[in-house]
């Protein structure tokens, strides 16, 4: 060891770590920005891909790459890329890969800024873009246009919970020459696997179902094609759509219970649904999983039974009667979120879908008396008894 001043300005100094024969069980967070390389060569040989390292953590970091091969992992993928939203995901996806004169259909019912990037940034940049039924391939395939570059849908719509016809779309795109590319924060990996029908880009909004603790915003992109991949990761590199190391950490920890609290939540929603049914005031329940639901025969036939932790329900009445179904759940969180551990009661008419028009909520399916739900995983009983005293207070009015 070299003979060093004792001064204290010499705790400046980075020194290394010494190595050790053990490791640790669980993962480090890794926080640096930077890292030191040994000399140009090795640095070239890093950026020329001879060697594995780290530079710059815009560029990437252990914390961020551990996660995104866990879930790679999950989705059948490979050289995923971790983002600092579900957002940048997509926007690394819609702005990584178009250019003006292209085109793009979506859902419509895609997450409410997807609709929002779909509908006014998209075109500010010279992309055009159509909204269509997802659950309907024909009209997929019609908006199909010579300049049609990619379509982007989600499995399981929010908030209505509509089934795409993904066998059908994933013809058509296949047909075309077009891109798909398929949201699947809803369904996760235990429901579907775009790659295993088709897709060549997934989506993940990460903050939801896979890190599923509401404390951490992130995003997941992969792509089947590695020229599609790298473009996608230089344009997330270049706009700094850089994950934090301490959420990633985080998310790495929730996906350990992730198979578990997916099971748990999905039971209590299934169970839930079908007691929201028999409750006074509420005019439909929509789960995939109930035989009522208009796309139960394809939710059974692409979702392996598996229908997920998210209900949806409508009441009689307008703001009065949804006043009081959420003020008689004061232990209930009513927040615009899904995915988490404890259920979430959220309305679209306020919260995720207000930009749109009473009339084009309507179109879609949405009232004022239209509520979603992220079931979690407490005990049914205790959710039972939130929805009744909601239900019974809405109906009194």
């Amino acid at each position: 060891m070299t003979d060093r001043p004792n001064r204290p300005e010499t705790l400046i100094r980075r020194l290394g770590l010494k190595e050790s024969v053990s490791r640790p069980v669980v993962t480090p967070i890794h926080p640096s920005v930077v890292y030191a390389s040994p000399s140009p060569d090795a640095l070239d040989g890093q950026y020329e891909g001879k060697t594995h390292g780290y530079t710059y953590a815009r560029e990437g970091h252990p914390n961020a790459d551990l996660l995104a091969a866990k879930i790679d992992m999950l989705e059948g993928g490979q050289g995923g890329l971790i983002t600092g939203s579900g957002m940048a995901a997509v926007s690394a996806v819609l702005l990584g890969l178009l250019k003006s004169g292209d085109h793009v259909i979506g859902g419509d019912q895609l997450y409410g800024r997807s609709l929002r990037m779909m509908t006014q940034d998209l075109p500010r940049f010279g992309i055009e873009t159509s909204l269509v039924d997802p659950t309907d391939a024909e009209a997929v395939a019609a908006a199909v246009r010579p300049e049609t570059k990619l379509i982007l849908v989600e499995v399981v719509s929010n908030p209505t919970l509509r089934v795409a016809d993904m066998a059908g779309i994933a013809a058509v795109a296949k047909a075309k020459g077009v891109l798909l590319a398929v949201d699947n924060t809803f369904t996760t990996p235990i429901a579907y696997r775009p790659f295993d029908h088709g897709a060549d880009i997934t989506v993940h909004s990460v903050t939801k179902l896979l890190a599923g603790h509401s404390d951490v915003t992130l995003g997941y992109v992969s792509a089947r094609d590695d020229e599609l991949m790298d473009a996608m990761r230089v344009f997330a590199v270049t706009t700094g759509m850089t994950p934090s190391p301490n959420e990633c950490w985080l998310a790495e920890r929730g996906l350990f219970t992730f198979p578990l609290r997916f099971e748990k939540a999905q039971a209590n929603a299934a169970e839930l649904a079908d007691f929201l049914a028999s409750q006074p005031g509420v005019k439909r329940v929509l789960y995939p999983g109930r035989k009522d639901h208009p796309d139960h025969a394809r939710a059974s036939a692409l979702l392996n039974g598996h229908f997920g932790n998210m209900v949806s329900f409508e009441i009689e009445g307008g703001r009065a009667q949804t006043n009081a179904l959420v003020e008689a759940m004061p232990d209930m969180a009513f927040a615009p979120t899904l995915g988490d551990v404890g259920t979430t009661l959220s309305h679209p008419a306020t919260s995720s879908h207000r930009a749109l028009s009473v009339e084009d909520r309507a179109a879609l399916g949405m009232s004022e008396g239209f509520f979603r739900i992220s079931v979690g995983i407490e005990d049914i009983d205790l959710l039972k008894g939130d929805f009744a005293a909601g239900c019974a207070a809405a109906s009194q009015i």
